[in-house]
């Protein structure tokens, strides 16, 4: 009988190893750094700030001429914290406040019930393939700062992912869905 060759998941991944920068190194010698991005509610903003949002959108993809990837994690939340939280909240005496109240707090059951209600968040992922390490961080660090302004235009906020220990979480998130059911924070 003829044995399969199964892979461990060290062998299979690309990663080498996560600096202690927060930058990864994949085997292939070259670097990935993880941006994380604050979201806007698009459809609060009135029509002439969607419009401007878009056109700053247009300049991004116009002046990063280096390719990128944008990631968007999806996760299921669980609302049973806010609703204890608003039955905390709910023992005021104005009746209309209850009311609204209730109406919310059916709503928040619903919601957490059927299992539709998620968190999104957004990261932008670079990569450099230069030879050297030393330009290689330059460069990243080059890519993040004019994604950065761009993107501030839109109203996003850009945060560099600087730690080990956040990335790690973060690839683990991305890889092992089930055990990241419900967001913890």
């Amino acid at each position: 009988m003829e044995q399969k060759n199964i892979k461990s998941i060290q062998e299979w991944l690309p990663i080498q190893q996560v600096q202690a920068t927060g930058t990864i190194l994949l085997k292939n010698h070259t670097m990935v750094k993880i941006l994380k991005i604050s979201s806007i509610n698009f459809s609060l903003k009135t029509e002439f700030e969607k419009e401007s949002i878009l056109n700053s959108y247009k300049i991004l993809l116009k002046t990063c001429n280096f390719p990128f990837q944008i990631v968007i994690h999806s996760t299921k939340e669980n609302l049973t914290n806010q609703e204890k939280e608003i039955h905390r909240l709910n023992e005021e005496e104005n009746e209309k406040i209850k009311k609204i109240a209730e109406k919310y707090l059916q709503y928040l059951k619903q919601l957490n019930n059927s299992q539709k209600s998620s968190r999104k968040k957004f990261y932008i992922i670079l990569q450099s393939d230069l030879a050297n390490p030393e330009l290689q961080e330059d460069e990243l660090k080059e890519k993040y700062l004019k994604i950065k302004e761009c993107l501030s235009r839109c109203g996003n906020m850009v945060y560099e992912i600087t730690e080990k220990k956040e990335t790690i979480t973060l690839l683990q998130s991305f890889l092992q869905a089930r055990s990241f059911a419900y967001d913890k924070g």
